[in-house]
């Protein structure tokens, strides 16, 4: 039977910017996160996004809690094809449309913070260049993620030029490692039918585990 090669359908990524909230509501399994993202409808408009009240949304969606996430921008070069993981319902946060993108089960024992590795049902498949640089944290096991997005919530001053220096802010745990380096080969990520790993450092910049 001939494998499938996951094929690019959108270029230029690089920089585009986006953002999320994410709504945790309590099921029968436990916490469980719904992300609303504003990929592929808009920039996120930072005088709207700046408008957005965590609390607020919460109530309105009868959540637990919510979480503002971004802005973002990607760190990834293109992007195939979209999984339907979730029926994707469209809501607007005071002007901001956005997409339900993904779900990610957090538990009886959720446990919030950095370097916290989660799975995300996601059903994506993300594409780096050969020649590009990336960014990865890598685990006591040696697993290295990859970062695909950097976040200016926390840090407004996080530009791609400072990534190369990053590890020396970072409180990087026991065993853990923060490296840059440029890629001799494209790297593809395919999470089309398997759960994404991801993981997240202290300013909130995304990774994700290439296998």
């Amino acid at each position: 039977m001939t494998e499938l090669i996951p094929q690019r359908l959108i270029d230029g990524m690089r920089g585009v910017r986006y953002g999320e909230v994410l709504a945790v509501f309590l099921r029968d399994t436990g916490l469980e996160a719904e992300v609303y993202g504003t990929q592929m409808l808009n920039d996120c408009p930072q005088e709207l996004w700046e408008t957005l009240d965590a609390d607020a949304i919460a109530k309105d969606m009868g959540a637990v809690f919510a979480k503002l996430n971004g802005p973002r921008y990607w760190l990834l070069d293109g992007l195939g094809s979209k999984v339907a993981v979730v029926d994707p319902v469209f809501k607007e946060f005071n002007g901001i449309q956005m997409r339900r993108i993904a779900t990610i089960p957090l538990g009886a024992d959720f446990a919030a913070g950095a370097y916290v590795v989660r799975n995300v049902n996601r059903g994506a498949v993300f594409f780096w260049d050969a020649g590009k640089p990336i960014y990865e944290l890598v685990d006591p096991d040696g697993r290295p993620f990859v970062m695909q997005a950097r976040c200016i919530g926390v840090d407004l001053g996080m530009t791609e030029d400072s990534l190369a220096t990053l590890g020396e802010r970072l409180a990087l745990p026991d065993g853990w490692s923060y490296r840059a380096r440029v890629l001799d080969a494209e790297l593809v990520v395919d999470t089309s039918a398997t759960l994404a790993t991801v993981v997240q450092d202290e300013f909130e910049n995304t990774y994700t585990l290439p296998y």
